[in-house]
């Protein structure tokens, strides 16, 4: 029995664990058990077991990506369905993502630089714009922003998506009951 992996990416701000709370949530109301899992909290599983670097350049966030990747697809491979929400916005990253995750669907939350700016939570770009952070992605360090996703939610071009996370994760049921025949909710 395989399950579902739903990689949401964006850039820090562009509402990933929020939606896939949401998303998470609405998948249990349906009668799936789904495993959230979140780059923020990974990372920091990662960073106090020693796995990664205090490093935050490209190849190792490459590094970092696949090892999320490899969880994802350990807890598929189970039956689970898997929703992450993590930046890991390379392109070697969608490649592996796409060759060994069965069931794999990709969302991409566009969200523009001055929209993140102003959403600004945990204080990434004020602290880049003050000399404190580097390797910041979408800034200094370079992303690659999917080109094949499943789905792109554009906040300019599709605002009226952006309303809620709770109309976001619908939208999003949708798209994978539609576009992904394994994935069906019994309610």
């Amino acid at each position: 029995m395989t399950g579902q992996v739903i990689w949401i990416t964006g850039l820090s701000g562009a509402g990933k664990t929020t939606v896939a709370e949401q998303l998470t949530l609405r998948i249990r109301e349906g009668g799936l058990q789904p495993i959230r899992l979140d780059g923020d909290i990974l990372r920091n599983l990662f960073k106090n077991t020693e796995v990664i670097s205090e490093t935050y350049n490209r190849e190792a966030r490459i590094e970092l990506a696949l090892k999320y990747a490899h969880i994802c697809k350990i807890l598929s491979s189970q039956g689970f369905t898997v929703v992450i929400a993590t930046i890991s916005m390379f392109r070697e990253v969608y490649a592996w993502n796409r060759a060994n995750l069965p069931n794999y669907f990709e969302v991409y939350l566009k969200v523009p630089l001055d929209e993140l700016r102003l959403r600004d939570l945990k204080k990434i770009y004020q602290r880049y714009d003050a000399g404190e952070l580097n390797n910041v992605a979408g800034l200094d360090l370079h992303i690659d922003e999917p080109l094949e996703s499943h789905v792109t939610l554009d906040f300019k071009k599709q605002s009226f998506l952006w309303k809620s996370p709770e109309v976001i994760a619908e939208h999003l049921i949708s798209k994978l009951e539609n576009l992904c025949c394994s994935f069906k909710l019994q309610q």
